[in-house]
């Protein structure tokens, strides 16, 4: 059985405003007061204490590359998309930096405590999904690395036998085997380059 997310508490969050001056900002500000958000407004770019924030909301009518103090789609908090225009080039700007939910200006009297929960969700969902992919490409890598020193291990032998000597090897130096195949390999290339120099 699934457990329903909880509905975190927000109060003291700190929430940047990149906007211009505009009844868009009041209207978002007085919300995010009553949900107990400290807010801070700027234009035309974040200053680099956002860095520290806990959620981002940014115009995607007007916003550029360089407002940002990171790169497209690399932000390390949640971001909500403020859209007024749904010229195709502004949606797919707000896209390219991965916002996590939208807001539509005009801005009304709701729509900002929804907009929070969502991207706070969608960007720990993303957090995690990037987590499991550098883990699968680390696994992945790991594999290629024992697969290349079983290779070096097993000249003149077969496979089962030169993987046995790399588990043999991995625990008499009290190491994995992961760490054990980099090892043989370092030691392989190293052997190769100093062939190739007594050739020179």
């Amino acid at each position: 059985m699934t457990r329903a997310p909880r509905i975190p508490n927000l109060g003291g969050a700190r929430a940047f405003i990149l906007h211009r001056p505009h009844p868009t900002v009041q209207a978002i500000t007085r919300q995010l007061s009553a949900i107990g958000l400290i807010t801070l407004d700027c234009w035309p770019e974040l200053p680099p204490e956002a860095l520290a924030a806990d959620f981002v909301f940014f115009d995607a009518d007007l916003g550029f590359d360089e407002q940002f103090p990171w790169k497209p789609g690399e932000a390390p908090m949640p971001l909500v998309a403020l859209i007024g225009s749904e010229v195709p080039g502004r949606i797919e700007w707000a896209l390219s930096h991965k916002a996590d939910a939208q807001l539509l200006k005009p801005v009304g009297t709701a729509g900002v405590y929804s907009a929070l929960l969502i991207a706070r969700q969608s960007f720990e969902a993303r957090k995690h999904l990037a987590g499991e992919i550098a883990s699968l490409r680390q696994r992945v890598a790991e594999r290629q690395t024992i697969v290349r020193a079983v290779t070096a291990l097993s000249k003149g032998t077969n496979d089962d036998r030169a993987y046995a000597q790399l588990r043999s090897l991995a625990m008499s130096w009290q190491i994995s085997i992961e760490d054990a195949a980099r090892r043989i390999v370092a030691m392989t290339e190293e052997e190769g380059g100093d062939d190739q120099s007594h050739r020179a």
